[in-house]
């Protein structure tokens, strides 16, 4: 299976590593992993706050990069749900072959969850980390992509991993992309209370599908000092020894 990694903004810019762990897991599970280095921007952010122009423009490149992959990965539910939700509304009504480009590209891409055990049926994927995780479940990735368990499944499968629930685990950690910055006390209430329940259950690393939420959650820990590392999932079922 011949793969493209779409990395997303956030991860290039500040959490290569995620990117790193993605291809390393994806390779030794048999794939064929390329990173189409035209990729830029999904246009979340520019939708989201009205300029649906340049979103639609950057929905057409996407399209363009991606479109013969068998299949496109994204270490980001929130990206990922971009792509499948959002470009089919943004593709209708829009000429020039794009609502076909779309429905052609849009149903390859996966978060990298759902393609491990929906795409490759793979649950253990051989990785090692002995340490107390707790997972919080994204906004895009629980409401968007409907991800349900599939994390959990493959980080309960991990070598000496301790899984510990997260209460309110279904609760907003207040990021929302531009929402933390039009809205910040409100924000930073949202996150105070996620970083008691981090605390609450006694977790050593916090996981996630989005670095984006991780940093605003991993930023307060940080601040806090309290000793909580941030995580994403793609890093965890990377680790192959006991580190």
């Amino acid at each position: 299976m011949r793969v493209a990694l779409f990395v997303t903004c956030v991860n290039d810019t500040l959490f290569p590593g995620t990117g790193r762990a993605t291809v390393s897991l994806l390779r030794r599970l048999g794939c064929e992993v390329d990173f189409p280095a035209a990729q830029t921007c999904c246009g979340q952010m520019h939708v989201n706050t009205g300029y649906r122009d340049e979103g639609v423009r950057l929905a057409r490149r996407f399209t363009e990069v991606f479109r013969d992959y068998d299949a496109v990965v994204a270490p980001s539910g929130s990206c990922a749900a971009m792509v499948r939700e959002q470009y089919p509304r943004l593709a209708a009504g829009e000429g020039g072959g794009f609502a076909e480009a779309v429905a052609e590209v849009a149903p390859k891409v996966h978060e990298l969850s759902e393609f491990l055990i929906d795409v490759l049926g793979v649950t253990d994927v051989g990785a090692s980390f002995p340490h107390r995780v707790t997972y919080h479940p994204t906004c895009h990735s629980l409401r968007g992509l409907r991800l349900g368990d599939r994390p959990l499944t493959l980080l309960g499968n991990v070598r000496g991993l301790e899984l510990l629930p997260l209460p309110g685990a279904e609760e907003c950690c207040g990021f929302g992309g531009t929402f933390s910055v039009k809205n910040p006390e409100v924000s930073a209430a949202m996150c105070a209370a996620k970083v008691d329940n981090v605390l609450d259950c006694g977790a050593e690393v916090l996981c996630a599908a989005d670095n984006s939420c991780l940093m605003h959650v991993g930023g307060m820990l940080g601040r806090r000092k309290t000793g909580v590392r941030i995580m994403h999932l793609a890093e965890i079922l990377a680790r192959t020894e006991a580190t």
